[in-house]
C-alpha cells in the first residue's frame, strides 16, 4: 500500500513544463555525457517506464541523488525521487560485495572501531587500496575514512545518568559517523546542550538511517531499519516529548523526507519533530530560551559549505546564523556547489572521475577564499574536501563547542547540575 506522499509524486510527474532548468542545475550532466539528465530520467522517463519498467536502467545509477533538480524545479516535481524510485525498481539482482561493504556502515564500523589503529594504517596503504579496487571496485585514489578507537555509544554509556539531571531533554540520532568515526562531534554537541540546560538522550534503538543501504541495492534492509527507527522516534517524540536532532544533514533529510517518499514509511506524526542540531540550537537562541557566551580569544576564518541535502532542507541558514553568533569567527559563505561525493557515489571506480570533476568548482572556491578551515554539516562532504585539497574541515557544532565559554554560558542560563 502506497503512502500519500508517494501518490503525490505519481500525480505530479506529468506537470513537467519542459523548461530544462533541472538540466542546468544537474552537476552530473556536464561531467558525464552518459547521463541523460534529470528531466529525461525523471518526468519523461516515467512515461517510458509505464511501457518498459527497465527504461534507462543502466543510466539510473549515474544519478547522485543530490536533489538539486528538486530544488530548481518550478513545478515542485520530486525529480530525484522519481529517478531513485525507478532505480530501486530496476534492481533485480542481489547486492554484490561492494554494495555490502559500502551500504552496511554500521557493520563495518563495529568491526573497524575495535582495532582502529590497525585498520587506519591498513586503509592508507597503496597495497590495500589496490586490492580493494581489484576485489570490490572502489577506486584506488579514494581516501578511506578513519575510525576512532572506541565508540560514541560507549562514551555516552558512562554519561547517561548525568544527562538525566538536566531540566530539559532532547534525543540525539547520532548515526554511524559519530558513533564510529567522530565520537568527538557527539561529545561537542552534548557539551553545548548541557551548558544551556539540556540533557541528551539516545534513541532506545537506533539503526542506520538507510541512505547508504538504499543507494547500494539493499532496499529491504533499508525499510526494515526505517521501521525500527520510526518506532524509536515515536517513543522519543510522543511518549517523552523530545525533539529528535541529528548532526548529519543527510540523516535528518532521510528521516524526514526519504522515509515517506522512497521508503514508503509514513512519518507524518513525527516529521516536524526531526531537525538538524544547528537548527535546534539556533531556534533556542533566537526564541530567547537560551543564551550563549564565547571565549574572547577564539579567532577563526571559516568558509561554510552547504551540503546538497541541507540545501534541499533549506536549513543551511541555521548553521550559517549560528556561526555568525561567534564574535571571533570571520565567516565566508561559499557559493552553493556540490562537492561531488554524494555519500558512497564517489567511492565507486566508475564514478571517481565524475565525482572529482563535479567538486572542482567548490575546491576552487575554497582555495580563493583562503580560509583557515571549512565548516559543513555532512561527513562525506568533509571527506571529499579533505582528500581533494587537504583543507581542515569541521562541523559547525564542533566550532561552536570550541568557541563556547561553558562556565559563562551555564551562568547565563542558570544551569546548576
Amino acid at each position: 500500500m502506497k503512502t500519500e506522499p508517494q501518490k503525490t509524486i505519481e500525480q505530479k510527474f506529468d506537470q513537467c513544463i519542459k523548461c530544462t532548468i533541472c538540466t542546468v542545475y544537474c552537476p552530473v550532466i556536464p561531467m558525464n555525457f552518459n547521463f541523460p539528465g534529470p528531466r529525461e530520467m525523471g518526468p519523461d522517463g516515467e512515461f517510458l517506464r509505464e511501457k518498459d519498467e527497465d527504461a534507462y536502467e543502466a543510466a539510473l545509477k549515474l544519478c547522485m541523488n543530490c536533489k538539486r533538480c528538486d530544488i530548481a524545479c518550478p513545478s515542485g516535481i520530486h525529480i530525484a525521487d522519481l529517478i531513485q524510485r525507478a532505480r530501486i525498481g530496476s534492481s533485480h539482482r542481489p547486492p554484490g560485495l561492494r554494495s555490502l561493504v559500502l551500504g552496511r556502515t554500521d557493520n563495518m564500523g563495529r568491526l573497524a572501531s575495535r582495532m582502529a589503529p590497525l585498520v587506519n594504517a591498513m586503509t592508507k596503504s597503496f597495497a590495500f587500496k589496490l586490492a580493494m579496487e581489484k576485489l570490490v571496485r572502489i577506486d584506488r585514489r579514494r581516501t578511506y575514512p578513519t575510525y576512532a578507537l572506541g565508540t560514541f555509544e560507549g562514551w555516552y554509556h558512562k554519561e547517561k545518568a548525568h544527562q538525566e539531571r538536566f531540566p530539559h531533554h532532547v534525543t540525539f540520532f547520532h548515526g554511524s559517523y559519530v558513533n564510529f568515526n567522530n565520537p568527538q562531534l557527539g561529545q561537542d554537541l552534548i557539551k553545548i546542550l548541557n551548558a544551556v540546560g539540556y540533557g541528551v538522550h539516545l534513541l532506545n534503538e537506533e539503526h542506520s538511517c538507510g541512505m547508504t543501504l538504499m543507494m547500494n541495492n539493499q532496499m529491504r534492509k533499508a525499510i526494515s531499519n526505517g521501521r525500527k527507527n520510526l518506532r524509536a522516534i515515536r517513543k522519543a517524540v510522543n511518549e517523552e516529548g523530545h525533539s529528535v536532532i541529528a548532526t548529519s544533514s543527510t540523516v535528518a533529510y532521510t528521516l524526514r523526507d526519504e522515509y515517506p517518499y522512497l521508503f514508503g514509511l509514513d512519518n507524518a506524526d513525527v516529521r516536524d519533530h526531526i531537525e538538524t542540531a544547528t537548527r535546534f540550537i539556533y531556534r533556542l537562541v533566537d526564541d530567547g530560551k537560551v543564551k550563549l557566551a564565547f571565549k574572547r580569544d577564539y579567532l577563526m576564518h571559516v568558509g561554510y559549505h552547504t551540503p546538497c541535502h541541507m540545501e534541499r532542507l533549506g536549513w543551511g541558514m541555521y548553521s550559517i546564523a549560528l556561526l555568525r553568533l561567534i564574535p571571533g569567527v570571520d565567516l565566508v559563505v561559499l557559493p552553493s556547489e556540490c562537492c561531488g561525493m554524494a555519500g558512497t557515489y564517489g567511492y565507486k571506480r566508475e564514478n571517481y572521475e565524475t565525482s572529482q570533476k563535479i567538486g572542482e568548482k567548490l575546491f576552487s572556491d575554497i582555495r580563493e577564499a583562503n580560509v583557515h578551515s571549512v565548516a559543513t554539516d555532512c561527513e562525506t562532504c568533509k571527506w571529499q574536501i579533505e582528500m581533494s585539497i587537504h583543507a581542515k574541515v569541521m562541523h559547525p557544532i564542533s566550532i561552536l563547542a570550541a568557541a563556547l565559554d561553558v562556565e559563562a554560558t551555564r551562568q547565563l542560563n542558570c544551569v546548576t547540575v
